[in-house]
């Protein structure tokens, strides 16, 4: 059978930096190598080698590629599918057509699928194998779609001046990266940052799309990307990242590290939470670390009802849908990921 471009089955990768320092008057230590930068190598694997591939339920793994397929499918066959993976998405719509062909319910027809469509290869990172992994949720905020009686704390749409360049439409070089801003006399300068759009640099524009009732809730939507907001007025509707300022994220639990308030083995989201709000003098400078800042939509449809959206435009899947680096892998390519989950208890968060 024809094969569907590259399927990557993966351990998600991470890059840890390491700090030091010299007393005077002593021998000094050898530097610390510099950290290597991350270089995606794949290695041509099997489906003997996945760990666990013969006892899992494929069917829910068909069922999110099927979501995939739907943005896949309309895409023109001569286009790029993205990341540092040759190929074009014409060279995935075999696959697509015949995925839905499959009964997802049919979880053995579903792996006879994969195996026949696709050919697994290891990512490496430098030749590490293994690397961080990381849960997502979807936060539920306390809203109101007017402001006052407590709901003071604004989400805004994306605002019409925000510019948004691929830059691998320039330079094949840089294919994946992507910057944004806004044009000033004629030139593409940078967005205000979060505490330039805290300070009221957005304020006037008609850009608030719903008021919550607390700030640390609304910065942790801006990490997640997407979420629930339950209104005052009844009902609950789901909302969507719509786009970013382009300003470098800053994950600010080393903030807190730097600042002593926690060390690194205490950083967790909700220790940094747990920080935030029983400081609420510090908390907002502390946030305003990140320059970072989302743009929200709201979510209607169909896509309301499936889940909060990926960064493909498709609804995910929980338990079957992955967040990866747009710059070395593509989006939809399925994976096999092999992780040590260290609490299964749903109540966990898990």
């Amino acid at each position: 059978m024809p094969r569907a471009g590259l399927a990557v089955w993966a351990a998600l990768l991470s890059t840890f930096v390491l700090f030091a320092a010299c007393a005077p008057f002593s021998i000094p230590e050898p530097s610390p190598e510099p950290p290597r930068a991350d270089r995606l190598h794949l290695g041509v694997a099997s489906f003997a080698d996945l760990p666990g591939w013969r006892n899992d339920h494929q069917g829910d793994a068909l069922r999110a590629f099927l979501r995939s397929c739907d943005k896949l499918l309309r895409r023109k066959s001569g286009a790029a599918i993205g990341g540092a993976i040759p190929g074009t998405a014409g060279a995935w719509h075999g696959a697509c057509e015949a995925a839905g062909a499959r009964d997802i319910q049919d979880h053995r027809a579903a792996r006879l699928f994969f195996e026949d469509w696709f050919q697994p290869y290891a990512v490496l990172n430098n030749g590490r194998d293994s690397g961080l992994f990381t849960g997502y949720f979807e936060p539920e905020l306390q809203g109101s779609l007017s402001p006052g009686g407590g709901y003071d704390i604004a989400l805004y749409r994306r605002p019409a001046d925000l510019v948004t360049v691929s830059l691998g439409h320039f330079r094949e070089a840089f294919a994946g990266e992507r910057i944004s801003g806004r044009v000033v006399d004629g030139a593409l300068q940078p967005y205000p940052t979060r505490a330039e759009i805290d300070g009221g640099a957005l304020a006037g524009q008609s850009l608030e799309l719903v008021w919550v009732d607390n700030a640390v809730d609304a910065f942790f939507l801006h990490i997640q990307g997407s979420g629930r907001v339950r209104l005052a007025d009844g009902g609950t509707r789901r909302i969507a990242y719509a786009a970013s300022n382009g300003q470098p994220y800053l994950a600010i639990g080393r903030t807190l590290v730097g600042r002593g308030a926690l060390s690194r083995e205490e950083v967790t989201m909700q220790s940094i939470r747990a920080w935030l709000e029983a400081n609420p003098g510090e908390a907002p400078a502390v946030m305003r670390e990140n320059n970072s800042y989302v743009f929200f939509r709201w979510l209607g449809g169909k896509s309301a009802e499936l889940g909060p959206e990926g960064a493909q435009g498709v609804p995910l899947l929980a338990g079957r849908s992955l967040a990866v680096d747009r710059k070395y892998l593509p989006l939809g390519a399925p994976l096999w990921l092999d992780a040590h989950v260290p609490d299964a208890d749903p109540r966990a968060g898990w």
